[in-house]
Parts: structure tokens; sequence; C-alpha cells
């Protein structure tokens, strides 16, 4: 029988789990080889199965794929979390975002990393590296007492958390102010149109999608039906900024442009850069030269354009001969999500399509494909490549870095991440053995091929119906094995209630960590 297959593999937990494992990494080879460059492709909204080197046929990502032919692709890479804000908490900080109370934020609320918080480009900074961010940030700008001055100086934000350079949408694409923002000030903001945002309540006389259905492009939900920009009504109310404004078809040339300017200007030395993708999340409007590449309409047009943009930047490294020592990190904020406010046909044009893979559930949901995403690792000079299985997190970047420059962590810095450079360079090694993954109404946990969901505190079935997303929330406990059962179909809970106490245990357990565990 099946249950009895589950059962055999019900072993019981140790708290050792919990604890980093050990590499064999010799820290000697960063004195005789020049430190590498550190990119991460950080796509938004990418499912586990949204690119064809993890199967998909109804779309082609040549780009990403020869990145996954040459190093590691990992099919068990998670992000930290199954939404967007929590996750980039999580791999700038090398911490669960729940330690902060992250969710995702609206578009005008505070800086949500503190600024005397260690980060990842901090970090880097202390070996000589310079970072630069560039496209989506949904973390956070300002303090939170002085309301943001738009057309002034805006900060604190990601120059005060350790990059040297940003240029940033503020939050999404689906929110105002739709603007850019380069390092602290508005991009082409004239003085004699100021620019002002509220969350509140309308404000100017801008077109609403509300009052001026007529003038969609896309026809969206209440949350995403305010202020009208460039035919696309957003979360938010928007007063002027008139020149400022951007053009959403454009966010592939211009956030590209200055991801390979900061490159040029940094070749001599080594740097980070930490290209925050806007595609494939919604409003998605790809550029006219991808429209029509795909018979997925506006969805699938968006992953051929972000793997356009992954070309483009692979190819600026590889002809400043950069690319060899260069880190390239490919992953996913979080699963895949097909409708998300706005009606542009994801759905009915999904054909054979399986954006999340063989996973159950996406985007926000407890299910493995709200944190099981593409986690490719390219870097010619290290990496032996090949497919691996090894249990690997987002989160863990920064400790695994930390190892490679040999730099010591302190206790109270990034608790939550272990070092698996072995697994990260090779991919014959494994990783962790335990893992929690954040949504936002519970928590899950895998311990090696077993999947545990706790049991959540309240059911919010409309926002999923809306979503058209399998939550995976329950009031009872579920467990699931992923070795036989992939697709978590059969909650195998009632037949193992120690199994469900020891791994509720776990959970609470890192709850409690305030320290790294060496």
């Amino acid at each position: 029988m099946i249950i009895t297959a589950h059962l055999k593999k019900l072993i019981p937990l140790s708290i050792v789990a919990l604890l980093p494992a050990c590499s064999q990494f010799n820290n000697t080879t960063t004195e005789t080889t020049t430190k590498p460059n550190v990119v991460v492709f950080y796509v938004d909204d990418l499912g586990w199965g949204d690119v064809s080197s993890y199967g998909a046929t109804q779309v082609s990502t040549p780009n990403i794929d020869k990145l996954a032919n040459n190093g590691i692709r990992f099919t068990d890479g998670h992000s930290s979390s199954a939404t967007c804000t929590p996750s980039r908490y999580s791999l700038l900080t090398g911490e669960y975002a729940f330690r902060k109370k992250a969710r995702i934020l609206k578009g005008d609320a505070p800086l949500l990393i503190g600024t005397n918080q260690p980060t990842l480009p901090k970090l880097l900074n202390k070996v000589g590296y310079k970072s630069a961010v560039v496209g989506k940030w949904h973390l956070g700008l300002g303090d939170g007492e002085t309301p943001l001055d738009w057309n002034g100086k805006v900060s604190p934000g990601p120059l005060e958390i350790g990059f040297d350079y940003s240029f940033l949408l503020p939050a999404t694409g689906d929110r105002v102010p739709t603007v850019y923002l380069e390092n602290h000030h508005v991009l082409n903001l004239s003085d004699d149109d100021p620019l002002y945002v509220s969350y509140k309540g309308k404000i100017g006389n801008r077109p609403t999608g509300d009052e001026n259905p007529e003038l969609l492009r896309q026809k969206a939900d209440p949350q995403h039906n305010k202020t009208i920009i460039n035919g696309i009504s957003r979360i938010g109310w928007m007063q002027g900024g008139k020149s400022a404004e951007w053009k959403d078809e454009d966010f592939p040339f211009v956030t590209t442009k200055k991801a390979n300017n900061f490159i040029t200007k940094n070749k001599e030395n080594p740097f980070f850069l930490f290209f925050s993708f806007h595609d494939i999340h919604v409003p998605r409007l790809p550029h006219p030269m991808f429209q029509g590449k795909t018979n997925m309409g506006k969805r699938g047009d968006a992953i051929v354009q972000m793997d356009w943009i992954t070309g483009e930047v692979v190819n600026h490294l590889e002809k400043l001969n950069l690319l060899d020592n260069t880190i390239i990190l490919f992953t996913s904020d979080n699963g895949a999500v097909l409708t998300d406010g706005y009606e542009d046909e994801a759905i009915e044009l999904l054909g054979q399509h399986k954006q999340n893979g063989p996973y159950r559930g996406g985007k926000y949901s407890a299910f493995e494909a709200g944190t099981r995403v593409p986690f490719i690792v390219h870097y010619p000079n290290k990496v032996k490549s090949g497919t691996s299985d090894a249990l690997m997190s987002q989160i863990d970047l920064y400790a695994s870095l930390a190892e490679l420059l040999n730099i010591e962590l302190k206790s109270n810095e990034a608790i939550d991440s272990q070092n698996h450079l072995n697994a990260f360079f090779n991919s014959e090694q494994s990783a962790r053995t335990l893992l929690l993954e954040e949504t936002p109404h519970t928590f899950s946990l895998r311990h090696n091929e077993m999947k545990y969901i706790a049991p959540a505190k309240r059911l919010i079935p409309k926002l999923f119906t809306n979503k058209k997303i399998e939550a995976g929330l329950s009031k009872q406990p579920q467990i699931y094995d992923l070795s036989i059962d992939p697709s978590e179909t059969i909650n195998i809970a009632k037949h193992a209630p120690e199994k469900v106490q020891q791994m509720q245990q776990m959970i609470e357990t890192i709850k409690k960590q305030t320290t790294r565990e060496e």
C-alpha cells in the first residue's frame, strides 16, 4: 500500500538537522584567485516549469538554458517565501522574513531592512566589492516617521543598507509611483509638476480604473483599479510627475542598460549586481519586439523578454572577459501565478504549459510550488556542472559567499543562512536536510523528502479563489512524502501523529533561534 511506503520513511527527527552542513571547501583558494563577481538574476513570479531547461515546451528560453547547461540546474531549489517582499528580505539579510514580520509591502511603506542591519552588500563591501540593485525593489523606502518627499531626497533606501548604486522601480509595476528612482532621486522629474502619492484616497485629477474603465488596456480587479498610467490602472493614487512616468514596455531596455553600465564601470574590481526583474509580474506588458513570440499571450511573451534580458547581461559579461570569474545565480522570488489582479488571458492561453511543473500550488501557497523555483548556478571557474537534487535555499547565498571570501560572520548576523558552498559549486554534493518555507498564513517544513504544513489559524478562501491558486491551508496538519508523491495529493499526517509533533517542534525551534548555529 502507498500509506505503508510513506510510514517507512517516518523516522524520528533530530535537532542536529538544524545545524549547517560542514563545508569541505578550502578557504585558501580565495587567496590565490581573483575574487569572483556575483550576479543574481531575481525574476518575479517565475514558476519551476516556466523555462525550457525545466521542461517547458510552449516557450523557449535559450539564454537561461545555456546557463543551466554550463552550470548547475537545481531541481529542489527554493525561495524562502511564497511571496515577494519576504523572499527579497531573506536573500539580502540571510534571515527568515517572519523575524521582521515581513509581508507584501504597500507602495509607500518604510524601508523594511534596518540601516544598522547586516546585509549581503555590506558583507561584500568588507572585501572590496561594489554593489548595485537594478529593477524592482519592493522593500520599502524612508524611515516611516517622515512622509516620503518624492520631489526631494528619497531616503533611506538601498544606499543606506550597503548598495553603492540603485536604479529602482520603487515598489512594483502594479503600484504607484510609476517612476524610476535612481539612487535618492526620481528620474526626469519636473519642478513645475511635483509628484505626490497616496494609498489612503484619491488625490489629483488623473483618471482611475474605477471611474474610467473605457481607458484601460487590461481590466483590473478592485485593488488594482486606481490611478491609470500608460493605459493600466494601478494600486494607489498618483498626482503629478507626468515627465517622470515610465512606460512599462521600455523596462527591458532601460534596466538592462543600467545594469550593463554598472558592470562596465566596475569591471576592474569585484562587484555584486542584484538584477531584480519586473517580469513576469503583472501588469505584463512586453515590448513589441517580444509580442507574439509565443502562443501563450502576454505572460508567455514576457518570459521570452525576460530570457532576452538575461542574455544581454550575460553577453556583456562575456564581452568584457568577466563571465568565467562571475558567479551567476538565476532564480525567482516565488512560484508562478497566472492571474494576479489583471485580465491578460494568461489562463485562457495557457495550453499545455505547466507553469509550476509537477508541483501543487503556486505563489502565495503553502504547497511546494509556492517556493520551489528555477535555481541555476553558473560559474565556469569553479562549478562542476550537472543536475542536482540537493535541497537548496536562496537564504544560504549569504553564508556561502562569506565562506568563499573567508569573512567571519557575527553570531547575530544572517542567523538562518547556512554555508552550502560545496553544493553551490558541485552538482554531486548534498545541501540542506531541513528547510522552512514561509507563506502568508502558515509555515511549511521540509525534512529531506518529507513535507509538513502546519495548521493555519484562519482560512481565507476568497483570496485564493481570485488568484486561482490552491492555498494549501487547512486547520489540520498535513504531511506528504515528496519522494513518491511530489504533487502532495496524499496527506498521511493522521497516520503519523509523532511525526507531526516532531516537525512542529522543529518549526518552534527555528522560530526561537536568535543566533547563528555553529
